[in-house]
This record gives structure tokens, C-alpha cells and sequence, in this order.
């Protein structure tokens, strides 16, 4: 599969645009937004320049790849035209979804592989039944030019072939694609996140904690053993008995009920929303989103290569 269309040019899309483009492929990157395509062409400008700073990439090669490897356009049908594989990048909207889908089914090949980007909605409900023996999840996480997990989920009409080609295409990038049996919503890693989201949201709303301290202890404690260690393997090194014993004791209740938090909506009611308007949980001081995320990816590019320098602890 060289020829691959990203629909969708939000902040995954022009990272996946890049990691396909990074691997060889053509890519087209459609929008309907022109202001989300020329931002996206920027923030792909800076992807480049980041992995070249960081010795991933030599910094020649990735201006000759932003060039000739990726072409931005917001006609649906001239994205997807000689299309191998479609990769949808919209919204976490079903019904935006199953209009786009709708729509692609008019225009793209029939021969073209379908991936969505979801990371929690059932597509399988929303894709037009012709489409469906070649179409799957491909869920990634962000950045994608940085994070090697991608989950990777078939249909239950999914042909085998089509679960194989993905696969093998994720696997020749350098990811490490995780293949679910079935559909699951949030996946493995995103229903983790979601777990701990809800404790998160509960100590802050009930005041017992502040997001400096959560962080913290993020960053002190759990960070620095599941890299290394993961969940379960940090488990046999505490013991499996101890483990036992804290489930029978029940120590822990998780929050029962949370849909909303305090915290989150005053903090979204106050246009505080995140890195990309300056403030969120912390204030990010005006400084550009492009450089949060460069400074963010440098480190990160760091981490992992320290990680693999590592390997696994067997």
C-alpha cells in the first residue's frame, strides 16, 4: 500500500500524514477546512524539523519528504481517488462519521482499505455494508510519529487479508500494532486512562488533591516503573499474594457515577481548554502551542530512546 489518504487534518492527521510520508507512502491529506490544511502543513514543517533535530531523521530528507510525499486538498473525491488505504481522522462524532463514511462510499475505490482513527466508537455500526469486508480500526495514539502503539481491531465481516496488509503496513513503520479479537469500546490502553481518569477528576473535584500534586505523583511514582515495568510484570515484583490481599480487603473503591466533573467544566467555561489556548489544568504562559509540542516531543523522542537503549525487563 504506497498510496494512502488521511481524512482529517486536525492534530492527528497531520501526524499521521507524516508517519506515513516518514515510511515511503504517498499521502494525501484531506479537509474540508483550507485553514485546518494550511495549519496542518505548518505543524507538519515542524514534525520534520523536530525528528531531525532529535537524529531521527536527516533534515534533508525530511524537506525533500514534506515536498514530494504529501499533497493537502479539500475535495473529498480527489483525496481518496487512487486511494490503497483511507484512513479517517474526524471527529469522535458517530454521526459525522457515518455522513463521512456515506460519502466516501460515492468516491473511493472499491478496492481501497478502510482504517479508522477511532478510539472509542463501534464504526462497524455506521459503514456501508459493501465496505465493510475491508474496513477496520487503526487507533492511534499522539503523537504518531513518536508513539509506537496502534490498536488495531477487525469487524466481524472484516476479511483477513485486509487485517493482514494493515498489520504488516503498521509493523513496516515501526509500530507495534496490538490486533483485539473483537470490538471493545476505548480499546486496552485508552479504557486504562479512562479508569484512571475518573479518580483523577473524583480527588480533584472533592478537594484532595491539587493537579500539581496529581502529576506528581504521577511522575515520581508510577511513571517511573511502568515504562520499565508495565502493570502486570510491576505486579509479580510486588508479589502476587500482596496483590490477592488488597482485592479481599477491598481498599479501593473506584468513583461510581462520575459523568461530569467540577473542575473540568469551570476550567472549559473559563476558555481554559488545554495547550492549544494557552491554559488548561496549568498556564502554559503564552507560549505557542507549536513550541509546547516541540519542546514535548524532544523529550520524548529522549525517554524513548532511553527505553529501548533498555529493552525489555525479562
Amino acid at each position: 500500500m504506497k498510496n494512502i489518504s488521511v481524512v482529517g487534518a486536525g492534530l492527528m492527521g497531520h501526524g499521521l500524514a507524516s508517519v506515513f510520508a516518514l515510511g515511503g507512502c504517498k499521502v494525501t491529506l484531506h479537509d474540508v477546512s483550507e485553514d485546518a490544511l494550511s495549519r496542518a502543513q505548518k505543524l507538519i514543517s515542524e514534525v520534520f524539523r523536530t525528528l531531525a533535530d532529535a537524529g531521527v531523521i536527516d533534515l534533508p530528507g525530511s524537506t525533500s519528504t514534506l515536498k514530494d510525499r504529501i499533497t493537502c486538498t479539500s475535495n473529498l473525491a480527489t483525496a481518496v481517488a487512487q486511494a490503497d488505504l483511507i484512513v479517517e481522522a474526524v471527529t469522535e462524532d458517530a454521526s459525522i462519521k457515518r455522513s463521512l463514511f456515506s460519502e466516501l462510499d460515492t468516491c473511493a475505490p472499491l478496492t481501497a482499505l478502510w482504517a479508522s482513527n477511532t478510539s472509542s466508537l463501534n464504526i462497524f455500526d455506521l459503514l456501508p455494508a459493501r465496505r465493510q469486508a475491508k474496513s477496520l480500526i487503526a487507533h492511534w495514539y499522539a503523537p504518531p510519529y513518536i508513539i509506537d502503539l496502534v490498536d488495531v481491531v477487525p469487524g466481524p465481516e472484516t476479511e483477513p487479508e485486509a487485517l493482514a496488509a494493515v498489520k504488516d503496513l503498521l509493523e513496516s513503520l515501526g509500530k507495534k500494532p496490538i490486533v483485539l479479537s473483537k470490538f471493545i469500546s476505548g480499546f486496552i490502553a485508552n479504557r486504562l486512562q479512562a479508569a484512571l481518569n475518573l479518580e483523577v477528576f473524583f480527588l480533584l473535584d472533592q478537594g484532595y488533591a491539587t493537579p500539581e500534586q496529581i502529576d506528581q505523583a504521577v511522575k515520581s511514582g508510577l511513571g517511573l516503573r511502568i515504562p520499565l515495568l508495565g502493570i502486570l510484570r510491576k505486579a509479580d515484583y510486588t508479589g502476587l499474594e500482596l496483590i490477592q490481599q488488597l482485592l479481599a480487603n477491598k481498599t479501593y473503591e473506584p468513583p461510581q457515577g462520575l459523568l461530569r466533573s467540577q473542575t473540568l467544566d469551570e476550567l472549559i467555561k473559563m476558555g481554559r481548554t488545554g495547550v492549544m489556548a494557552g491554559k488548561g489544568f496549568f498556564n502554559y504562559r503564552d507560549r505557542p502551542a507549536e513550541a509546547l509540542f516541540r519542546e514535548r516531543d524532544l523529550k520524548l523522542l529522549t525517554l524513548q530512546k532511553c527505553l529501548r537503549q533498555l529493552g525489555d525487563l525479562e
